[in-house]
């Protein structure tokens, strides 16, 4: 993520007192964020391992789980949407702060698609609950990155970008 600059609990409202970074007015770091985000492939693994921990070697066939049940077994092995498996090769780090940022407002909302499609798929009340408490989740970050990307980052991005977002105004050398 990139984003060890900011240290308020995501989960609380932010006060926008100008360029809030390291004063303490955010917490979506590296820490907090990715030990979360840890945390609901924790949770998603586990409903997988329920699902599937008890099912016959017909139902396995029939499911179409025999390749990877022979790879796998019922082990929960993290792979895309196509098969391939997860990689950190997926993670964009460009090292821009407005540029990452974006890059998680879109990481959240693709995930809290993949979560109403799977509601929209799901008929399991215990599944649907903690489901429904991932895609709350993403909501929240979606909120979160959002105003951070709107936070003064001048402090955190080159010189001639935040000129461009105006926040070198006052500065005679970036006026239009």
């Amino acid at each position: 993520m990139g984003l060890s600059f900011v240290t308020k609990s995501s989960t609380q409202k932010p006060t926008n007192k100008g360029c809030s970074g390291i004063s303490g007015e955010w917490n979506i770091s590296d820490a907090s964020v990715g030990t979360e985000e840890l945390a609901h492939m924790e949770m998603v693994s586990a409903i997988v391992h329920q699902l599937t921990r008890n099912l016959s070697e017909e139902q396995i066939r029939t499911a179409g789980f025999d390749a990877y049940f022979v790879a796998h077994t019922a082990g929960v092995y993290p792979t895309a949407a196509s098969g391939a498996p997860w990689s950190a090769g997926s993670i964009q780090v460009t090292g821009d702060m407005i540029a990452d940022l974006t890059e998680d407002l879109a990481a959240e909302q693709k995930a809290r698609v993949t979560y109403d499609n799977i509601l929209r798929l799901s008929d399991d009340p215990d599944v649907n609950d903690a489901i429904r408490f991932l895609r709350e989740r993403e909501i929240v970050h979606f909120q979160r990155f959002g105003e951070a990307n709107h936070t003064d980052l001048s402090r955190f991005y080159p010189l001639q970008a935040a000129a461009c977002r105006g926040y070198l105004r006052h500065n005679a050398a970036f006026k239009t």
